[in-house]
């Protein structure tokens, strides 16, 4: 298989349509969607006419049947952390994207279950975030055992 991928950057508004025309061209299967916060890269170079912003959605498709692999990247902004799910095209991003939402907050509109999938539903704030402060949580040890 071939081990690099096509890189393509979209806006969130033309991201379904390009990943649609993707999948219909053969990229049956989606390997992964995760995100990224930029905060700390805001000056990053990106093809022309595409704005760096803090955060980036990233999906990773495979075509199979030739053994290649497509990179879709969306920049995604600050103030508005919101793309379309890609669950109605590849069932399978479900608990990719509730990751992404958990981790990043990265909301995914028209999604079907976008609730946390590994920090406890009460837990606030997105601890892959840059600026996510860790909380210090006590640990608590066993007493050291006595020698025999």
């Amino acid at each position: 298989m071939n081990d690099t991928a096509e890189v393509i950057h979209v806006s969130r508004e033309d991201y379904i349509a390009k990943v649609t025309e993707l999948r219909d061209a053969g990229f049956n299967m989606c390997v992964d969607v995760t995100a990224v916060d930029y905060l700390e890269h805001p000056g990053r170079v990106l093809p022309e006419g595409i704005e760096p912003l803090r955060f980036e959605v990233v999906a990773n498709l495979l075509n199979m049947t030739e053994a290649t692999r497509v990179r879709i990247r969306v920049q995604v902004p600050e103030d508005e952390p919101h793309i379309t799910t890609l669950f109605q095209l590849y069932p399978g991003a479900e608990a990719m994207e509730r990751e992404a939402f958990d981790m990043m907050g990265i909301v995914f509109d028209d999604h079907p279950d976008l609730t946390r999938i590994l920090m406890p539903e009460d837990w606030e704030g997105h601890p892959l975030r840059k600026d996510f402060e860790n909380p210090r949580v006590p640990v608590q040890f066993k007493a050291p055992r006595a020698s025999k």
